[in-house]
């Protein structure tokens, strides 16, 4: 192997454990694999695809750690997985025809509105809720799961922060349970929409595994992190990636670079 393989496995590597441990902590870690994967010279397509690998294996993780502790139990926490499921087939199948553009656009917006909604209403996130208690979805809660589904079979990015938002804001679980149940809802849609992307020939095994590795590392310490240091900890990270994320999806970022070129 040339030095400069080695040192793009060391770079995906160390990319795909960030992108991990962010995405099982709050959401919105695809950016960084995103990011590297276009940097590698991949389409737009086959980085989706590819990223969809490093979800996948990395989600596994994170759930089989949060079982191990204690965290998913009842058998309602499968059930909300099929209203997102449901929109992610369909998000992974219009996947194409759609204006990425235009949409990165509107995330930046909503990532913005969910800032302020972080910040002025704190008590929503950091109450923990009765373990014991069950929650059914009633048909507004379930169009909501299945919109933000649609948006995960989509594109994937910022995907986590919404369904933290719409667990907790909308269905009524705390943070560390819609965590939880986050990273078990992204796993199971992707199993079943991840056969779309291989059809279509848009995922590179070779890179796609590398980045999982580090991606799976990432997910084994964060799962442990979340747990342990509870809903206000996760609250700070959930800020943070969404302050980054609004600023990414809004294209500042590239704006402020032009301006300082000029």
């Amino acid at each position: 192997m040339q030095e400069m393989d080695v040192y793009l496995v060391l770079l995906t590597l160390i990319a795909g454990f960030f992108a991990g441990f962010i995405n099982t902590l709050a959401g919105s870690g695809s950016t960084i694999s995103l990011s590297l994967l276009m940097f590698l010279g991949m389409p737009a397509n086959v980085a989706n695809g590819t990223n969809r690998l490093m979800i996948l294996l990395s989600s596994i993780v994170g759930v089989a750690s949060f079982k191990q502790q204690g965290a998913i139990k009842r058998r309602e926490n499968y059930r909300i997985t099929i209203p997102s499921i449901a929109g992610a087939l369909l998000g992974a199948v219009l996947a194409v025809s759609i204006d990425e553009r235009i949409m990165t656009r509107i995330i930046g917006v909503l990532m913005v509105f969910l800032f302020f909604v972080v910040v002025y209403k704190p008590e929503k996130w950091v109450k923990v809720a009765n373990p014991d208690h069950t929650i059914k979805l009633n048909w507004s809660q379930n169009l909501v799961m299945f919109c933000i589904g649609f948006y995960g079979g989509f594109i994937q990015l910022g995907v986590g922060v919404f369904l933290l938002a719409g667990l907790v804001l909308s269905v009524g679980y705390d943070l560390i349970k819609a965590n939880v149940l986050k990273i078990l809802i992204v796993l199971v849609y992707t199993l079943f929409i991840l056969p779309v992307f291989l059809w279509k020939g848009q995922i590179n095994f070779s890179i796609g595994l590398i980045l999982a590795a580090g991606s799976m590392v990432g997910a084994y310490l964060a799962s442990r992190f979340a747990v342990s240091w509870g809903p206000k900890f996760v609250r700070y990270i959930l800020l943070i990636v969404i302050l980054i994320s609004a600023i990414k999806f809004l294209g500042i970022y590239d704006w402020v670079k032009t301006a300082v070129v000029l």
